[in-house]
């Protein structure tokens, strides 16, 4: 099976990655709802014109429920970005904004505005346009980025941030590959594709969310002053091959090993008689418990922050339920699985605030390792 590609619309696209079929990642049913649940393929293809990473062909999907509650650490971020945004482009402050949304929530307009900043009307172009964590969740990565460059103003500033591919591929972050998320950008794959739309990156941030993420400046090419922090990002990039295809292909086999390590891993509590219980619920889970093959056995019920969850479970052959966050305090595990592994500092401070019980924090990737607390 071919198809296009989701930036350019080249055809010489190829897959590097196949995870197999997965469940929707977004799709919690009801705790005592049987299965099997609905499956698709999932699988990474490289296109080898504009180098973006991205999902294959895909069947459509079951609708997702925002269920999810947003992060302390999200909130704190898009505090601190604006402040940041503003303090590196004073001109901005006052400006007119336009902000694409993103299911991950994170947004930066009420802190803008705040600031003084004006939101664009309808159909206005605006200073500063922002896309934070969004454009990944729609299907023709192209067609969107041409739609940010057409809102942009003259002079003014697009903010893209989204994870990275970077560390995705090293830090081997298989688990955030997921249907809904549909590209899986590179610094040098943004680049090629904004060319193609009359933008140019200027300047590169790196960033701590979701286990590693860029934040890239662009303008209109005629408005843009390219600085150095551009080449340090393409220069790691290309030292890890992410235009590579056989480079891409072995995060795999890496995968699956590390997917077998934790089922080992936790086989091992089991053993020793060791209780082991999961913190979160997040839309990673599927994919990371799936190919880790674990069931209710080796992990009784994870916990989660978000209301909605609570009485569900997750998705796939793992079964495993959803529960408030007050079952975990109260059941005192040997060992804690931290799958919201990228907010790991925050769940850790905040299940050892009132100085807790002396459990072990279990993080899952890039392999199996205990965390501090």
């Amino acid at each position: 099976m071919s198809f296009r590609c989701r930036g350019c619309g080249s055809a010489d696209v190829v897959p590097v990655v196949d995870i197999g079929e997965q469940p929707c990642a977004d799709y919690f049913p009801a705790a005592d709802t049987p299965g099997p649940d609905p499956r698709w393929p999932l699988a990474l293809w490289l296109c080898r014109d504009c180098t973006l990473v991205q999902l294959g062909p895909v069947e459509a999907q079951i609708a997702e429920e925002p269920l999810a509650v947003e992060s302390a650490t999200s909130r704190a971020h898009a505090e601190a970005s604006v402040k940041e945004i503003l303090r590196d482009y004073p001109e901005l402050t006052g400006g007119v904004v336009f902000e694409f949304g993103s299911p991950h929530g994170g947004s930066w307009l009420d802190h803008l505005t705040a600031a003084g900043c004006r939101l664009a009307g309808d159909g206005e172009k605006a200073d500063l346009v922002i896309d934070v964590h969004g454009i990944v969740h729609e299907p023709q990565y192209g067609a969107s980025l041409k739609l940010r460059a057409e809102r942009l103003a003259p002079g003014g500033l697009l903010v893209m941030e989204f994870h990275h591919l970077l560390p995705l591929f090293v830090g081997n972050q298989f688990d955030t590959i997921r249907h809904g998320h549909w590209a899986y950008v590179s610094l040098r794959a943004l680049r090629n594709l904004a060319a193609l739309h009359g933008l140019l990156v200027e300047s590169v941030k790196q960033v701590d969310m979701y286990g590693g993420s860029l934040m890239v400046m662009l303008r209109h090419t005629a408005d843009a002053r390219p600085d150095a922090s551009i080449d340090v990002v393409l220069e790691d990039e290309d030292a890890a091959g992410l235009a590579d295809e056989v480079q891409l292909g072995s995060l795999q086999e890496a995968a699956w090993h590390a997917a077998g390590a934790l089922h080992d891993e936790l086989a091992r509590h089991r053993a020793a008689g060791r209780t082991v219980l999961g913190y979160g619920a997040p839309s990673k889970a599927p994919v990371l418990l799936g190919l880790s093959k674990v069931t209710t056995d080796l992990l009784p019920f994870t916990v989660d922050l978000a209301p909605g969850k609570h009485g569900r479970r997750i998705p796939g052959s793992c079964l495993v339920p959803i529960r408030p966050i007050a079952d975990l305090l109260a059941a005192k595990p040997d060992v804690v699985l931290v799958l919201t592994w990228d907010i790991a500092d925050e769940i850790i401070a905040q299940l050892e605030a009132d100085g807790g019980w002396g459990t072990t924090y279990l993080v899952p990737l890039p392999e199996p390792h205990e965390r501090g607390r």
